[in-house]
């Protein structure tokens, strides 16, 4: 989800939360690099970087509690540098921070996407005996799991996606989620007879569009025989997305029958549309809950699986951890560091977090309800009907959303985008194997 646009200190929008002024505590806690302070208090600056800025008064509320709990416990005055950059810029940002060592002491990264690679470079702490690994799901603890079995990241967002449906409007049409792609035709003409503008098109950040990709790569891997090693032969330059190019099919169905002026629309505007009922579907994921209720609090909306042919067994719930905060190796402020992670996962304050964020439950200190639209996804994986979200490089990712705008807009043909992502992933071959 991520991109290039700009100079960097445009895009850096950095908030300094300074760390509460309690009295409470008198322990000594070392903070690296900290400095000596009022009161023989220590002193640490901790740099976070997390590109969800449409949820920024959350985090800073978590992070003004984590001040004050520092305080508390251990007598160090915590102040946090937050970074939150737009998701289509964010990878950038960091590889660049990254590369010329100037990590910030906490990031976030995807799951699935960045560990394997980030992990190899060298850049992630091995978090294995921290104490929120005990408390992470067996169905989730693999997400941030290393091949040599090193956890390396606190999951925050864990994801049962397709796309997202007004149940309103489709109760008050008759209609159910469609299991093929046929049914799908005759769902968009029966919306379009009742004047209701079947999709909701935001393609103005270019990790929107992307979201095509992993639908129909995790679909046909899952359901065709020839497909269920599709990664491992890209790895490999032995195979082409043209093995992908009935992915078209959808896409072109939900581009011609969706709302205007796409590339002008981003996700939170997206949200916003949704929220008002301006279409009765949405190809995003339910990470946009929060903004979206925010908009319309009463809005009754689903997760359904998106079909991309005509075989129902392909029509099939996407299953990731995305977002996951990992600690560098290099930050000189780790004690603090490994504090902050792990009170992502704090027994008290946890819940709370993670309900405001309108997260999944992933712990075990976690007894809040799963929401409405986490059960509809459910029912899919009940039913055999979910896949791993398939493990396509972020650098082809960051390739096919700024293609699919392109190919919106009528400037790449079908075969100009697939052969843009074949040249993508040879090049991340190149640099890392």
């Amino acid at each position: 989800m991520k991109m290039w646009k700009g100079a960097l200190a445009t895009i850096l929008a950095a908030a300094l939360i300074g760390g509460c002024s309690s009295n409470a505590g008198s322990g000594t806690g070392s903070g690296g690099n900290a400095q000596g302070s009022e009161g023989g208090a220590k002193s640490v600056n901790l740099k976070v970087f997390i590109a969800q800025p449409r949820l920024k008064e959350h985090y800073d509320k978590f992070i003004a509690d984590f001040a004050a709990k520092e305080k508390a416990e251990k007598n160090i005055d915590v102040s946090i540098q937050l970074e939150m950059p737009p998701a289509d810029n964010a990878a950038q940002i960091l590889k660049t921070r990254l590369a010329s060592n100037d990590a910030p002491d906490v990031f976030a990264i995807h799951a699935i996407n960045e560990i394997p690679s980030y992990y190899k470079a060298g850049y992630l702490e091995d978090l294995s005996d921290q104490p929120f690994v005990g408390k992470l799901l067996d169905s989730v603890k693999p997400s941030v799991t290393t091949t040599d079995g090193k956890v390396v990241a606190v999951p925050l967002e864990t994801l049962s996606w397709g796309y997202l449906y007004d149940k309103k409007i489709f109760a008050d049409l008759g209609l159910t989620p469609p299991t093929t792609l046929t049914e799908m035709k005759t769902t968009v003409e029966k919306l379009k007879a009742n004047n209701i503008t079947p999709f909701l098109l935001s393609y103005k950040e270019a990790w929107i569009p992307q979201l095509f990709l992993p639908l129909a790569v995790g679909a046909k891997m899952n359901t065709e025989e020839g497909e269920k090693d599709f990664i491992d032969r890209m790895n490999a330059d032995q195979g082409s997305f043209a093995e992908m190019k009935s992915m078209f099919e959808i896409i072109d169905l939900v581009n011609a029958n969706g709302t205007e002026k796409a590339l002008e629309v981003g996700g939170d505007d997206g949200a916003a549309a949704f929220a008002e009922g301006k279409a009765a579907m949405w190809i995003q994921g339910p990470w946009y809950a929060e903004t979206i209720l925010k908009s319309n609090p009463e809005l009754d909306f689903g997760v359904a699986a998106l079909p991309i042919n005509d075989n129902p067994d392909a029509t099939m719930i996407n299953l990731s951890a995305s977002t996951s905060l990992a600690v560098s190796k290099t930050s000189k402020n780790k004690e603090v560091a490994l504090d902050f992670i792990n009170y992502v996962l704090d027994d008290n304050d946890s819940n709370a977090f993670f309900q405001a964020l309108k997260f999944n439950p992933i712990a075990t200190v976690h007894t809040f309800e799963s929401y409405p639209w986490v059960n509809d996804a459910t029912e899919y994986v009940k039913a055999g009907k979910s896949y791993q979200d398939p493990a396509i490089p972020q650098s082809v990712k960051d390739e096919v959303g700024k293609a699919l705008q392109s190919y919106y807009a009528g400037q790449m043909s079908q075969d100009d985008v697939l052969a843009a992502l074949d040249k993508a992933w040879k090049s991340f071959n190149k640099v890392n194997n």
